[in-house]
C-alpha cells in the first residue's frame, strides 16, 4: 500500500498494476543567494492505487515540497518521481503538460476558484483546455457528484467555503485522474464542514478509485487516511499504516 522499496524493483514505465505515485531517492534543494536548502533528504516513498495517503508534520517539513514533485510542478535535484510508473523527469514540456491533464488533480487550502467564471465554468476550464468536446456534460456529471449542481450559475463569491471546496474538488476530478494531490484541503473551513470535505475525498478513494495523497496539520483529518506518513525536516520519520 505505502512503503519503502528497493530502487531496483521500482516500475520505470507505464502500465496497468504500477504504484499511482513513486519517489525513489528524491532529494530536493533550493538555491538562495548562493545559499543551498535542502527541502528533501533522499526520500523513498510508493502509494499504491486507490489508497487515501496523509503526510502529517510542522511547516517547513517538506509536505507541500513532495506534493509539488508528486504534482509535476516541480522536480527533483536528484533521484526520480514516477507517476503511474512514468518519471516526470523523462517527459518534455508536453508530455508534462498531458500528465497533468489527464493523471493528476490538485486541491488547494485556498480554493483556487477562478471569480469571474461561473461554478460550471470553472469545472469545464481544465476539459476545455484539453479540448474535449464533451466539456460541458462531464463537468455537469461531477458537479452532481459533489453534490452542487444546483449551484452550478453562481459565482466564487457567491458560496461558502466548503461549497467552494466541493467545486474545487469537482474541478479536479473532471477528467478523472489516477492521483488527487490535496494541499491542506481543510485549512480554511470550520470543523464542521472541513468533516465534510474529508468525507468526500474518502469517497473519491472508495467510490471512484482515485490514489488520495493529502497533507495535513490536523492528526484528525490524517485519520481519514489508509496510511499516515509522518515528516519531519525533510525526512521520512513514520509511516503508520491504518
Amino acid at each position: 500500500m505505502v512503503q519503502a522499496m528497493p530502487a531496483s524493483e521500482r516500475p520505470s514505465m507505464s502500465g496497468e498494476g504500477f504504484p499511482a505515485l513513486t519517489l525513489d531517492s528524491v532529494t530536493k534543494d533550493y538555491f538562495t543567494d548562493g545559499e543551498i536548502t535542502r527541502a528533501l533528504h533522499g526520500i523513498s516513498l510508493e502509494v499504491a492505487a486507490g489508497k487515501f495517503v496523509a503526510l502529517v508534520g510542522r511547516s517547513g517539513c517538506g509536505k507541500s515540497t513532495l506534493l509539488n514533485l508528486a504534482g509535476a510542478m516541480d522536480f527533483p535535484s536528484a533521484g526520480r518521481v514516477l507517476i503511474d510508473g512514468v518519471a516526470t523527469t523523462s517527459l518534455d514540456d508536453s508530455g508534462l503538460t498531458q500528465l497533468r491533464r489527464h493523471k493528476i488533480g490538485f486541491v488547494f487550502q485556498s480554493f483556487q476558484l477562478i471569480n469571474t467564471l461561473s461554478v460550471m465554468e470553472n469545472v469545464e476550464l481544465p476539459l476545455l483546455l484539453a479540448g474535449t468536446a464533451s466539456a460541458r456534460s462531464l463537468a455537469r456529471q461531477a458537479l452532481e457528484w459533489v453534490e452542487m449542481q444546483e449551484l452550478s450559475e453562481r459565482y466564487p463569491h457567491q458560496l461558502s467555503g466548503g461549497q467552494m471546496q466541493r467545486v474545487a474538488i469537482a474541478r479536479a476530478l473532471v477528467h478523472s485522474p489516477r492521483l488527487l494531490l490535496a494541499d491542506e484541503p481543510t485549512g480554511n473551513l470550520d470543523t464542521t464542514t472541513g468533516t465534510a470535505v474529508l468525507e468526500l475525498l474518502s469517497r473519491v478513494v472508495r467510490e471512484r478509485k482515485v490514489t488520495v495523497v493529502m497533507a495535513t496539520h490536523s492528526l484528525e483529518a490524517a485519520d481519514r487516511a489508509d496510511a499516515i506518513v509522518r515528516m519531519r525536516d525533510g525526512h521520512i520519520e513514520e509511516i503508520v499504516r491504518r
